[in-house]
């Protein structure tokens, strides 16, 4: 089965919100400041080719030690440089996959990063194809 990828136009639209002037710790707690330093666009943030960011949803939990979770959405830059260390979209005989680009010994490899050994690593082949790199990660969490 070949996969055959096509972008589809993206819109962004002006979204910002206030952003705190101190970070916040996530050791020891640290006193509250009451002022705003600037505000961000979150999406803009992330965002850094918008006509090469595609976003998908993550299904499964190979990544969850890079804190990338099932149900996460991620922002995948075509125009991201494919390095080792990178987490990276690929298509492997026509099967996408999100794992993290390795490479040892002079071989590339797709790693999961999974706390149990549930997957396997995928070497990198001449048919391989690496699509994009993964430039954000975005969860909704509970709040009731």
């Amino acid at each position: 089965m070949t996969l055959h990828l096509s972008p589809i136009k993206i819109t962004l639209v002006d979204r910002h919100v206030p952003l705190a002037s101190m970070p916040v710790p996530a050791g020891f707690p640290s006193p509250a400041a009451d002022d705003l330093e600037d505000t961000i666009d979150p999406i803009k943030w992330v965002v850094r080719h918008e006509h090469a960011t595609f976003w998908w949803r993550v299904s499964g939990d190979s990544l969850e030690a890079e804190g990338i979770l099932d149900g996460d959405l991620i922002a995948v830059d075509r125009a991201g440089k494919r390095r080792h260390s990178r987490i990276v979209v690929a298509v492997v005989d026509g099967a996408i996959t999100v794992k993290k680009l390795a490479k040892r010994d002079g071989v590339w490899f797709l790693d999961p990063r999974a706390r149990a050994d549930a997957y396997a690593t995928i070497p990198v082949t001449e048919t391989t194809e690496i699509w994009g790199v993964v430039a954000g990660v975005v969860r909704r969490l509970p709040i009731e």
